[in-house]
């Protein structure tokens, strides 16, 4: 019987034993730590779900190209074929072509005012944008398509912007072509933009930019060797719209400029701005674009030859880190802050001749996971911060509760709450953190790891191995 009770003894104190068992301990935990980013990923996929909802009706991204000026001409084709006796039948047949010219001289004046929509317990930045463009076209020549003038149909040259989503133009277009007004109209035989610009994707949403240009007739007279003749036009454009503004630079010399008070802007695309200014009111920036830094050139008989997006630039109304991404930046510190609360338990217990059991253990653990669920639960409703705070300070509350249970000495129980304090401003201070984060990451770590060498020198290893 005295056998028996030595081995139980043997196997409560055995150190070997307890760092398995906490191991063991650690490896379960996983579970319900994926539970919790499973939990986060599907929240935040229901948040894109009704950002999309509210996106579609109001605007999605906007990319705008224009104005491009069209001229038509006859052409006639060669038709080959092959008749029942396989001689070869050749036929010209007259067909319509297009011809397209990029303006000299093209400026974009913008304004972007964001709005915050709200649907259910999430808010949506969108924006309405009021662009004006203004520019000149010279004369087109269309000598090199080798087309006789009296093919010209000049009398139907018109004029075709595009913009990613037609339904987003909330007021009639009118175009000022050199001091004569004429209004848009669809264009279903007209495509400029394809696709959206790849370095705006999104893996919530498919965006499809195959939507038909808006065309507006215009007076142009026939090209005169020796002759300039100019063509001045401004147009204003406002224009429903979320997460980017985007512009394609199809002037020989492309100028843009845009102000907004959205206090985080992110510039992207192909082009940065030359200038910008960011303040907590808000932004304006400036781009220069020459035609000799894009890969397409001033006229053109097929735009489909060209990817025009490829030259776009513009800006996104970038939403800081939102509270299911901080949320998610937290819940990858989950199995550090368990092993790390694990150690705080395992050296008071070997200090202080404390003795806890694997079951208090799977407790303590179980309750780190639950501050990820409330963390999620309470952000959906307050700021992070504050539900950070919260939620802090419930699950320490509840350790510090259970460290009273565990041991009576006030010290330990003062050291076991304010180490645990200390973990969670850490991690909070790097959730809040983007450029240093990683850093300061790892500077927490060798500190950390600092303190359990200290501790661990202050246990005589040997000691407890013979105790075993």
């Amino acid at each position: 019987m005295s056998a028996k009770k030595s081995f139980y003894q043997r196997v409560q104190e055995s150190i070997t034993l307890k760092l398995i068992t906490m191991g063991v301990l650690v490896l379960l935990l996983l579970i319900p730590v994926n539970m919790v980013n499973d939990l986060i990923k599907e929240r935040y996929q229901r948040q894109k779900s009704v950002f999309n909802e509210v996106t579609d009706k109001w605007g999605d991204a906007q990319t705008l190209i224009g104005p491009v000026l069209k001229v038509p001409y006859l052409k006639l084709t060669r038709v080959v074929e092959i008749d029942e006796n396989e001689e070869e039948k050749i036929t010209f047949v007259e067909t319509v072509e297009l011809a397209y010219f990029l303006p000299d001289e093209l400026k974009f004046e913008g304004k972007i005012l964001p709005e915050m929509r709200y649907r259910g317990i999430y808010e949506i930045v969108v924006y309405n944008s009021q662009v004006v463009l203004s520019g000149q076209f010279s004369t087109p020549d269309l000598s090199f398509l080798n087309v006789a003038e009296e093919n010209i149909l000049w009398d139907q040259a018109a004029v075709l912007i595009q913009v990613s989503e037609q339904k987003a133009i909330q007021e009639n277009l009118v175009l000022n072509w050199n001091e004569t007004q004429s209004n848009f109209n669809p264009d279903p035989s007209a495509i400029l933009l394809k696709s959206k610009p790849s370095y705006y994707a999104t893996e919530s949403k498919s965006y499809n930019y195959e939507s038909h240009c808006l065309k507006s007739n215009v007076e142009v007279r026939p090209f005169v060797q020796g002759e300039e003749l100019n063509y001045n036009f401004s147009l204003a454009i406002n224009l429903n719209g979320s997460e980017s503004l985007n512009f394609i630079p199809i002037g020989k010399e492309t100028n843009v400029s845009i102000t907004s008070t959205w206090p985080n802007p992110s510039f992207g695309g192909h082009f940065l701005p030359d200038s910008k200014t960011i303040s907590e009111s808000g932004f304006d920036a400036q781009w220069k674009v020459l035609h000799v830094n894009r890969s397409y050139p001033q006229q053109f008989s097929n735009p489909n030859n060209y990817n025009f997006e490829n030259s776009s630039f513009g800006v996104e109304l970038f939403v800081p880190v939102d509270h299911y991404q901080k949320s998610t930046r937290a819940a990858k510190y989950s199995v550090l802050f368990i092993v790390l609360t694990f150690l705080i338990f395992f050296f008071v217990q070997l200090l202080n001749k404390v003795r806890i059991h694997p079951f208090q253990f799977l407790i303590i653990g179980i309750t780190i996971c639950i501050f990820y669920t409330l963390l999620i639960a309470i952000s959906e409703h307050l700021s992070f911060g504050i539900s950070y705070l919260i939620s802090s300070l419930t699950i320490i509350g509840l350790i510090t509760a259970f460290s009273a249970g565990v041991s009576k000495n006030t010290k330990v129980i003062s050291i076991i709450s304010g180490v645990l304090a200390v973990l969670y401003i850490f991690i909070f201070a790097i959730i809040q953190m983007e450029d240093y984060a990683l850093l300061v990451g790892n500077i927490g770590l060798v500190v950390i790891m600092a303190v359990v060498i200290y501790l661990s020198n202050k246990v005589n290893w040997y000691q407890l191995k013979n105790e075993e």
